[in-house]
């Protein structure tokens, strides 16, 4: 990998970073806004979903023209309204406010990952993609091991406010750097013959089964992830009995055991194949699931054990399957067809986010009940990802 090549890796990196941050620091934020704007676990669980609900339809609008343009404009365009939109989420003084500056962040955010997944695909081939995609997935080590911590502890010596501020300031700092050094990615628009009009763009992916197997495997991994994690925090604070300073530390060991791993797990991918890494490390993730979702009061170094290992897992099923993905579909589609692929994913984040709120009950004294309920849930549906995964490659 040259320096060029490495360097745009990084620049995309710190792109996804505040992207995921963004995204990530709203789950375990529960333990602040529910008791702040006395609101219901229901309550809760709208303001994560409008985020990605939101960032779902506009990913499926925009995959319907975004390969019409060069990618580098598409990315900085949404970038800037993501910026915004975060930036007013840490001024918003009440619920509904903040509900509405979560839904134009998510109108913006959901063009991001699809463009920044896009670029990559374009600028390596499949053999040397698991490796690259590795190097990007480390934005989600840095902002669990970095961001999160770190936008908790402000939260709790500041307000909840903060963590949203840091964001968007973060965001204004990236912006000129991707004017600057990010290339142009055009190499899509040469072969401007092929190109078909939008509604073919959809018929044509369920006229085409990998593709259609592709979503579908994208939105099983989604839910199955994101499920257990809106609830993570409160569970841990009123049903475990850890202080808010202990759950931060959940996310640093976690953050940090993803960022040492992810590239090894990418050469991994490579050099074993996708199909079958991915296989390990869904069979691997069931047993931190159960434990979690099942968490005794025990020492706080188990838990951070367990949950570290999670991480890990969680990433290694994600790093070859988002190789997988982008292999379904030739390059002259692929913007379009990654933008699809990201509002499914969006789309079912934020439906994971709304069954955990239906079936979790917060008590008047905040503890959780039926959280087991979603680990099972969890559980069933990775597993379901294994039998999809078995027919993409």
């Amino acid at each position: 990998m040259s320096g060029k090549e490495r360097g745009m890796l990084w620049l995309l990196a710190a792109i996804n970073f505040t992207h995921i941050l963004d995204f990530m620091i709203m789950m375990p934020l529960g333990n602040y806004l529910m008791p702040y704007f006395h609101i219901s676990a229901q309550q809760f669980s709208f303001i994560v979903a409008s985020y990605t609900i939101s960032a779902g339809i506009s990913g499926f609008t925009a995959a319907f023209f975004v390969d019409n343009y060069d990618r580098k404009k598409v990315l900085l365009f949404a970038y800037i309204g993501f910026v915004i939109g975060t930036l007013l989420c840490g001024l918003a003084p009440t619920y509904h406010m903040l509900l509405g500056a979560r839904i134009l962040a998510g109108i913006f955010g959901g063009l991001i990952g699809a463009q920044v997944l896009s670029i990559v695909a374009d600028s390596f081939s499949y053999e040397r993609r698991g490796k690259a995609m590795g190097t990007l997935m480390s934005a989600f080590s840095l902002a669990s091991v970095i961001g999160v911590p770190l936008g908790l502890f402000l939260a709790t010596r500041i307000s909840w406010h903060a963590p949203f501020l840091l964001v968007g300031g973060m965001g204004l700092i990236i912006i000129p750097l991707v004017i600057k050094y990010l290339p142009s990615v055009s190499g899509h628009l040469v072969n401007k013959g092929s190109r078909v009009k939008p509604l073919e763009v959809l018929s044509n992916i369920f006229r085409n089964p990998p593709q259609v197997l592709a979503l579908s495997f994208s939105a099983l991994m989604m839910m199955g992830h994101f499920v257990i994690i809106p609830f993570l925090n409160p569970y841990m604070e009123f049903n475990v009995g850890f202080t808010k300073d202990q759950t931060m530390l959940i996310y640093t060991v976690g953050g940090l055991s993803t960022f040492f791993t992810a590239p090894y797990i990418g050469k991994l991918a490579d050099k074993y194949g996708k199909r079958r890494i991915f296989t390990i490390f869904v069979i691997a993730s069931l047993v931190p699931i159960f434990l979690i979702t099942n968490m005794p009061a025990i020492p706080f170094y188990y838990v951070l054990v367990v949950t570290g290992i999670w991480f890990i897992l969680s990433l290694g099923r994600n790093i070859p399957a988002q190789a997988m993905i982008s292999n379904v579909v030739e390059p002259v589609q692929r913007g379009s067809f990654m933008s699809f692929n990201s509002s499914v994913q969006q789309m079912f984040t934020g439906i994971a986010s709304l069954i955990a709120g239906v079936i979790v009950i917060k008590q008047p004294s905040g503890a959780i009940e039926h959280y087991p309920w979603v680990g099972y849930l969890s559980m069933a549906l990775v597993c379901c990802s294994i039998f999809i995964a078995r027919r993409i490659e």
